[in-house]
């Protein structure tokens, strides 16, 4: 997996409002690599659905605009790239599944319209092959009766179908990156088993890089070769799935994967994370989860932390990991 797909590197976005400029990704740098599946995990107003739009350039502007850095895919920073450009590559070589189907989908156009619209813009095809590409999607996705489903609207359908024709409609024209926006959320766990085979086997069968954001990490552990934590904006911790869940370095992750309930012990309350969140703030000055932290000390309220390269390219931004810090305890 040595060819990078997509490469963010200090990516910046911030959203200019009335009451100040909110920095909702502040110098993000993730790599995907070919055929791989990465994670970014953390919890709501993180960064993770902000960090996605901007690799999209679907961030609603104004306000919100990217301010800093790269988002290399294959070599090419989209930062720079025009409007033209992106919807050259929005859907045929970069999609996105969003969180919410019925959201996404026009309750005005069957799904056929909506299916071969995104192929027609991309392939030159007539409007009859488009329709028998489209009747092929869907039923690679799994959907019965594609011949009929094609002919229905989005409200005639359950939501576990209405993410299938999501998923049908972002691999129409085989794109080499695949976003994925919490694409099981709100579905019951048959749906949601499903949904995951269904992007494995897109995985293995295309060699489809994914992208996917999710805060459930039974998710992660069950689809993605390495994982991005995120918190208030920013990465804090990454390494493979297998090191992250079995050995988290940074508190937060510590303390995500200690919030799982156990299957066999019993506690009379599950653990959580003390405080919230906070909002974001620009010129933030010390770790942004000090005020959480169990470990927190007094640098860690002065100066930001870096992150740290740890051994088997894992990384943490905690100052437990500078050598001078563990050399005075």
């Amino acid at each position: 997996m040595s060819d990078v797909v997509l490469e963010l590197n200090d990516l910046h976005t911030y959203f200019f409002t009335d009451n100040g400029e909110i920095p909702a990704v502040e110098g993000v740098s993730i790599n995907v690599h070919k055929g791989e599946v990465v994670g970014i995990v953390g919890e709501s107003g993180c960064g993770k659905s902000v960090t996605s739009l901007s690799v999209m350039k679907l961030v609603p502007s104004p306000p919100g605009r990217i301010v800093g850095g790269e988002i290399n895919f294959k070599g090419e920073n989209l930062v720079n790239a025009s409007e033209k450009r992106m919807k050259k590559v929005r859907g045929n070589e970069v999609s996105m599944i969003f969180q919410e189907p019925m959201t996404s989908l026009n309750p005005l156009f069957t799904i056929g319209n909506q299916l071969m619209e995104a192929i027609r813009i991309h392939q030159k095809i007539s409007k009859k092959e488009a329709r028998q590409k489209s009747i092929e999607m869907l039923q690679m996705v799994g959907i019965p009766r594609s011949e009929a489903i094609i002919d229905e609207y989005p409200h005639q359908l359950s939501g576990g179908m209405r993410q299938r024709v999501m998923i049908a409609m972002a691999m129409s024209c085989n794109p080499e990156l695949l976003i994925a926006d919490e694409p099981t959320t709100a579905l019951d766990v048959t749906i949601q088993a499903q949904i995951l085979d269904l992007m494995k086997k897109l995985n293995k069968e295309k060699d489809t890089s994914i992208l996917l954001i999710t805060h459930d990490l039974g998710v992660v552990a069950e689809i993605c070769d390495r994982v991005v934590v995120m918190y208030s904006g920013q990465v804090v911790e990454e390494g493979t799935t297998r090191d992250v869940l079995k050995s988290p370095q940074h508190p937060y992750s510590k303390g995500l994967i200690r919030s799982l309930p156990k299957i066999y012990e019993r506690e009379p309350k599950l653990y959580s994370i003390p405080g919230t969140v906070p909002k974001p703030k620009k010129g933030r000055v010390g770790c942004r989860f000090a005020p959480r932290c169990e470990f927190a000390f007094d640098r860690c309220f002065q100066e930001n932390p870096e992150l740290y390269y740890l051994n088997s390219g894992r990384r943490s931004r905690c100052f437990l990991h500078d050598d001078q810090e563990k050399d005075v305890t």
